[in-house]
């Protein structure tokens, strides 16, 4: 699933391309997406003008004269900058047309992705509202996040997965930012100092950074807006590294299932 920082990554492609830029029309040719594109929506897009580009965890946010749209890759989505008379493939679900003959083109093969045109700012969409705040904005450092865990006996690496404590800390970043400050992935959340939260704090802050220089986690169906792979998953510490030594002490690497998910840690450095 594409990630903050793939998403950042996406943001960056398509934003000089995209903004101040007027919608000459929008062409759905399949509505079913995770939520149906409403029916109408074309003619609230047509003759606007994309007043700027935005990201919200893993929400695109585009601001229009009139309302917003929101965008969000789902599980395998991506989006390119194409000329129109670019051939569409079978998962090119809907093209956002520019006034210079350009579009936006969504792909989504598992059809998980979302496009929602809102009156309302986005910040009050049902989707966004409830969202924690963003991990490479102000606000968020180790006394939030000790605050939020007091009395948590919730796994620290669910913990900090949990979109409404902090966006977009997904699977691979809160294994990587959890090795980088020493703390077991399994810990319970009420248990970590307000200290030791103020080094993860940085450790995600550091992983996302990486990651979005890099171009984004190399998962398997992310490609970056400029069409090149991300690069991040060879820079990896832990992640996918179990029975490899520790790259700080040369312990095995193991791999535990919290929440349902793989989580790649050193027995010897994080306790």
């Amino acid at each position: 699933m594409p990630e903050l920082p793939e998403v950042e990554t996406t943001l960056r492609g398509i934003r000089p391309h995209l903004e101040g830029r007027q919608i000459r029309e929008l062409k759905v040719r399949e509505r079913r997406l995770r939520y149906p594109i409403a029916e109408g929506t074309e003619a609230r897009l047509a003759g606007q003008r994309i007043l700027g580009l935005r990201r919200r965890g893993k929400y695109l946010l585009l601001d229009l004269e009139e309302g917003s749209l929101l965008l969000h890759l789902g599980m395998s989505g991506s989006l390119r900058i194409l000329p129109l008379t670019t051939p569409p493939g079978p998962h090119d679900h809907l093209d956002l047309v520019m006034e210079d003959g350009r579009c936006l083109r969504l792909r989504d093969p598992r059809r998980f992705g979302l496009f929602i045109w809102t009156a309302a700012p986005p910040e009050h969409h049902a989707l966004i509202r409830d969202l924690g705040p963003e991990p490479l904005e102000g606000g968020f450092d180790g006394a939030y996040l000790h605050k939020r865990a007091r009395n948590r006996q919730v796994a620290v690496k669910a913990f900090i997965m949990d979109a409404k404590v902090v966006v977009g800390v997904g699977n691979i970043y809160a294994s990587e930012s959890l090795f980088l400050a020493g703390i077991h992935p399994n810990r319970p959340a009420g248990q970590v100092s307000e200290s030791q939260y103020a080094l993860l704090a940085r450790s995600i802050r550091t992983v996302l950074g990486e990651s979005i220089a890099a171009g984004g986690t190399s998962l398997r169906d992310f490609v970056a807006e400029d069409g090149h792979p991300g690069y991040f998953a060879r820079q990896l510490r832990v992640y996918g590294h179990e029975g490899q030594p520790c790259p700080h002490c040369g312990t095995d690497l193991r791999r535990e299932k919290i929440g349902q998910r793989s989580s790649f840690f050193c027995p010897n450095c994080q306790v």
